[in-house]
């Protein structure tokens, strides 16, 4: 039988327990590295995110500042120009996280309805994320990067990848939890493409055993990145069906959560897994 989890989440709300979640992409901005300026408009990303939930998205993560290789920051004003009205409108009906770096953005977003703040910083670029996080007790992606976006992707380098990234998790949950959030409020992501290069998204990937073993759900996000790519040679536009895949595998693995773009391709993939996967 596959295993089912749970993940609780802003006023102590518990998705699950299921054996899989899906995190729609809904990005609310002009340079993402896939569907930037696609949903720039609120009312556009509204209708978006609208048909992921449709095509079986069981939450939708929503982002006004791209944190591809390279981007150019984005200030707190316009970030919370692009999202607010976005979250406000879907988490009536929805479960919605609000993928962002900022505190200012985490609390007016958490404030609007936003139920998860997912962090690709893990709390390094405004510390005081780690306090927004503590006080209003929404779900928390913890995820690992190697630098910020305009450098990360220039020379990343490590000891051994995933000793060092499971020594950032352990120093960080401990800092998660000695805060006040809750454990059941945490799920972690290695950080695909963030401060890695090919092969050290591979070994995370071959290895991804390793970091279910710190009893936290794992949340994975490689729709459609570079590794993709790098190791088949295609472009961002062609690499749906790598990106299905990386998911059947590591789902069957035991990967429970996973953000994407292509949400009814992603339901498909993770039924099948489901019915035929096995014990997991």
């Amino acid at each position: 039988m596959s295993r089912n989890y749970s993940w609780t989440v802003k006023g102590g709300r518990v998705l699950g327990p299921a054996p899989f979640f899906i995190a729609g992409i809904v990005n609310v901005t002009p340079d993402s590295f896939y569907d930037g300026g696609k949903n720039c408009n609120p009312q556009r990303a509204v209708e978006h995110a609208r048909r992921l939930i449709a095509e079986g998205a069981d939450i939708l993560d929503v982002g006004g500042e791209s944190t591809r290789p390279f981007a150019d920051p984005v200030s707190l004003e316009e970030e919370l120009a692009r999202v607010v009205p976005v979250i406000r409108e879907l988490s009536a009906d929805y479960v919605v996280s609000v993928d962002t770096v900022k505190s200012g953005v985490a609390r007016a977003a958490i404030e609007a309805g936003a139920a998860i703040v997912n962090d690709v910083s893990a709390f390094t670029l405004d510390p005081e994320l780690l306090e927004v996080v503590a006080d209003l007790k929404p779900g928390y992606v913890l995820m690992h990067s190697q630098g910020n976006p305009e450098e990360m992707q220039l020379a990343p380098t490590y000891d051994n990848v995933i000793e060092d990234i499971l020594s950032f998790f352990e120093k960080s949950l401990e800092k998660l939890i000695k805060s006040g959030l809750p454990e059941s409020h945490i799920v972690v992501d290695p950080g695909i493409g963030f401060g890695k290069t090919l092969e050290h998204n591979l070994e995370i990937l071959r290895r991804i055993d390793r970091f279910m073993e710190l009893g936290f759900p794992v949340y994975m996000g490689l729709s459609n990145k570079s590794l993709w790519g790098k190791l088949l040679g295609l472009e961002a536009g062609e690499r749906k069906n790598a990106t299905q895949a990386a998911t059947a595998v590591l789902a069957a693995r035991g990967v429970p959560i996973h953000r994407v773009h292509e949400v009814s391709l992603t339901s498909q993939t993770l039924r099948i897994v489901k019915e035929i996967g096995g014990d997991y």
